[in-house]
């Protein structure tokens, strides 16, 4: 009962106390899950799917599927965009349906946009895959669920060879989970999120192009988190890179554009931390799709995906 009780305040303190959006390696191809104001900013029907497999070798790890879709209307002023994910850590699974619009201005060489998200978030946490050494047949507690709105907000920046964004997630702070042990009442709730990103694309050579990038991450009563990446483009077709987390990872990543319609990516991270001994790192996937639909406009160089 003990190790049960223990259990319960570690996925709490995991909610309460932690970061509570995925992680993604591949955060420069997956922005419309981190900025709602990125809708539209490819100029085309884009969509992309991600599967991420953290810690492989540790049972209950994390996983991750994220599937999204966004263009710009005709007249390049409003971004659409949908995306629906699911998340699952140990008993706890959270999956999330999202509506994004986006509001674009021309400034400068490039465009600024102001993006909102609506939607709706579903968090289950299932005790019946909480397995213990002695089991109390008498302690019966109820699976937790809980169905809440929430919404998110974003700026930001794009040109040919810049970008910057900032946006704040889950800006309604909504109560998923409400505890009772030894008649103590434990809330758990969404935390807001903060996110800053920015990078650059500076020409080697007619062929080559060198892309740093940052994102940085910030949720109360977590350490502030930093991804900088460095990056390849070669032809605009190869792309490789690799980047480091404040949290001690290595990520190595690579991209391939199929053709003008199919990208395939995928990232490696590889931890430098306590937990490096137990697991085999973390494998992410992605499939992405481009649909020229306005057949008739000049496209922007894919120097940002």
């Amino acid at each position: 009962m003990k190790k049960l009780t223990g259990l319960v305040f570690l996925f709490i303190s995991i909610s309460a106390f932690a970061q509570q959006d995925p992680l993604f390696s591949q955060y420069m191809f997956n922005k419309l899950v981190l900025n709602p104001g990125y809708a539209g900013s490819r100029e085309m029907l884009t969509i992309d799917m991600l599967n991420r497999y953290q810690w492989v070798g540790i049972e209950g790890a994390p996983r991750t599927f994220t599937v999204g879709a966004h263009m710009s209307t005709r007249n390049n002023k409003v971004g659409l965009g949908l995306y629906a994910y699911q998340d699952v850590l140990g008993p706890t699974r959270n999956q999330g349906l999202m509506a994004t619009y986006a509001y674009r201005l021309l400034l400068g060489r490039g465009n600024l946009s102001f993006g909102l998200q609506a939607g709706f978030k579903y968090f289950d946490f299932d005790w019946r895959q909480i397995n213990v050494e002695d089991p109390d047949y008498t302690f019966s507690p109820q699976d937790i669920q809980r169905f809440t709105p929430d919404a998110n907000f974003g700026i930001y920046y794009q040109s040919n060879r810049f970008f910057a964004g900032f946006s704040s997630k889950q800006l309604f702070q909504n109560e998923y989970g409400v505890i009772k042990v030894d008649n103590k009442t434990t809330y758990s709730k969404l935390l807001r999120h903060f996110y800053g990103m920015a990078g650059v694309a500076i020409p080697i050579d007619e062929k080559i192009v060198f892309r740093p990038s940052v994102l940085v991450k910030f949720v109360k009563n977590a350490p502030l988190q930093v991804d900088v990446n460095a990056s390849v483009i070669f032809d605009n077709v190869f792309w490789v890179g690799t980047s480091y987390r404040s949290e001690h990872a290595i990520v190595f990543m690579t991209e391939f554009r199929v053709t003008d319609k199919i990208r395939v990516g995928y990232s490696y991270d590889i931890y430098l931390n306590e937990l490096q001994p137990h697991n085999k790192g973390s494998h992410e996937f992605r499939l992405g799709f481009d649909f020229d639909i306005y057949q008739d406009r000049m496209l922007t160089p894919r120097f940002f995906f």
